[in-house]
């Protein structure tokens, strides 16, 4: 769901540069009020975990078209609302800078369809209401349906707003070759099947967390269940980071060449034998600006791995080193953030 520059008008791109921005600042003073340390190294290495996720593409059989991972509702459900919108910026940001994924112009489009939905909404409407809940009634069991329940569900719905938000986007940038309803048609069906697909990510890897340390999860009230992990803090943490460096350095190399569900929509797949869709041509769509071409520029001279291979060559190495370089620098950036900005630092004692 990256979206290129030339899917956005110069002012389009402004106001969700200022939208994404306004709320990566209300998240940042909330989390300085936050006493719970035990969240950075979560915070790192779950990051690192989505963006290596990230790098997998998964075929949508039947279509021609492919999809990956956002991972707003698998972030807010380990570190909240706003500590899963500031990972999910660190890793756009790094992704757009280093790896020419994603427009540069498009940003804070891309933060705010990929990460807010996710966060915000996928966590205050969805997770937090069904985990409180008593659907599947009460015990170790019930927890582990209503996580699975919230994260199928979580990842539809918001999916289903990004997916929406890109084709309002693109309407209000004035681009003709995009009609609305066309565009919505093709859009929200293809993101459907991806977000079931990622809701059973999800859920596979909350309910690996819930066994092993639940109390990492958010509004798990492990105490109160009696609820004990298999693991201890360091172990779950071990094993999330070498899934991580497995997922982005290994199982990458598997990752389908299909297009993912924006391209899929606005190109097609024919050389496949699949519908062409809008039919558009990738060498020529969308509008061009005076913006567009400086952050083309500025990304051009920063992404050292650019479509996470080598610049000079294809070969299989470039995607490994990519995925491994990648989850180690999101981790790493977050981890900074975090000790520069002060958060989860315990209070001090009035």
């Amino acid at each position: 769901m990256h979206m290129a520059d030339a899917l956005l008008a110069p002012a389009v791109a402004a106001t969700m540069y200022v939208a994404s921005g306004t709320t990566a600042g209300i998240s940042i003073h909330q989390l300085k009020r936050d006493d719970e340390p035990q969240k950075l190294p979560t915070m790192a290495v779950t990051a690192a975990l989505v963006f290596a996720g990230q790098m997998i593409n998964y075929t949508i059989p039947g279509t021609g078209s492919s999809g990956h991972m956002c991972g707003g509702m698998l972030l807010s459900a380990l570190l909240g609302p706003q500590a899963g919108f500031l990972s999910m910026i660190v890793i756009l940001a790094i992704q757009c800078l280093f790896f020419a994924d994603g427009g540069l112009m498009a940003l804070g489009a891309n933060i705010w369809n990929m990460a807010f939905y996710g966060c915000f909404v996928g966590y205050y409407l969805i997770w937090r209401p069904i985990i409180r809940s008593k659907w599947f009634g009460t015990g170790k069991g019930a927890m582990r349906a209503r996580i699975i329940a919230a994260s199928i569900i979580g990842c539809v719905v918001t999916l289903q707003l990004g997916a929406f938000s890109v084709v309002l986007e693109t309407s209000l940038s004035g681009i003709t070759e995009l009609p609305f309803g066309a565009f919505v048609a093709l859009m929200q069906p293809i993101h459907l099947a991806i977000g079931l697909v990622e809701g059973l990510i999800t859920a596979a890897v909350l309910t690996f967390v819930f066994e092993s340390r639940p109390e990492l999860l958010r509004d798990v009230d492990a105490a109160g269940e009696g609820l004990e992990g298999k693991r201890s803090l360091k172990a779950t943490i071990a094993i999330l980071a070498v899934v991580a460096l497995v997922v982005g350095g290994g199982l990458s190399l598997l990752a389908s060449s299909n297009p993912d569900g924006l391209e899929w929509a606005l190109f097609g797949n024919a050389e496949e034998g699949y519908a062409e869709n809008m039919g558009l041509d990738e060498d020529n769509f969308g509008v061009s600006s005076k913006a567009a071409d400086t952050a083309a520029g500025i990304q051009e001279a920063t992404s050292f791995l650019p479509d996470y291979a080598f610049a000079e060559n294809d070969t299989p190495v470039g995607t490994t080193v990519s995925g491994v370089v990648g989850s180690a620098m999101v981790a790493g950036v977050a981890v900074l953030i975090c000790l520069a900005g002060g958060f989860f630092r315990k209070k001090k004692d009035t």
